[in-house]
């Protein structure tokens, strides 16, 4: 059904869950599989314009784009070269800003859409709360900001 599955009223529409994510220059086969990916949004910014003698209304006019830090979940992995990316930054202060690839896959494994994130660093690394009580994966989350992505 994912992908290029013609129906009636056009295509069906991609399922969300079947996506990888590539640190480009970082990482091993385990550093591509996530969760979840949330924060792939972009905006303008405005400024409004108010009009001398037009009191109905201010004209709102864009500035520049903004794309919002990206959130990305998985299971915490003991051996990540992407965490020791970011944990470089945190404890070093060595910033190594990166490309990542977010791929968006069918169910063939091929590739429908990828946004290319540009200039990518870590800005948040937390790891779930431990609990006695339950039996429950522990889960770290990546936020990561960046300059801004392009869709391929």
């Amino acid at each position: 059904m994912a992908g290029n599955t013609p129906s009636p009223g056009g295509y069906y529409p991609p399922v969300g869950f079947h996506f990888k994510v590539e640190f480009i220059g970082i990482g091993n086969d385990n550093d591509i599989r996530f969760q979840s990916v949330s924060g792939l949004t972009m905006e303008y910014d405005t400024e409004t314009f108010k009009e001398g003698g037009e009191n109905r209304f201010e004209h709102k006019l864009p500035v520049r784009t903004k794309f919002a830090d990206l959130s990305l979940k998985r299971g915490m992995l003991t051996d990540s070269k992407v965490i020791k990316w970011c944990l470089d930054a945190f404890q070093n202060r060595d910033f190594q800003p990166v490309d990542i690839n977010i791929t968006l896959l069918n169910n063939k494994h091929q590739p429908l859409k990828t946004w290319q994130v540009h200039r990518a660093w870590p800005r948040k690394w937390s790891v779930s709360d431990f609990n006695a009580n339950e039996n429950s994966v522990v889960v770290e989350t990546l936020e990561i900001s960046y300059s801004y992505f392009t869709l391929n």
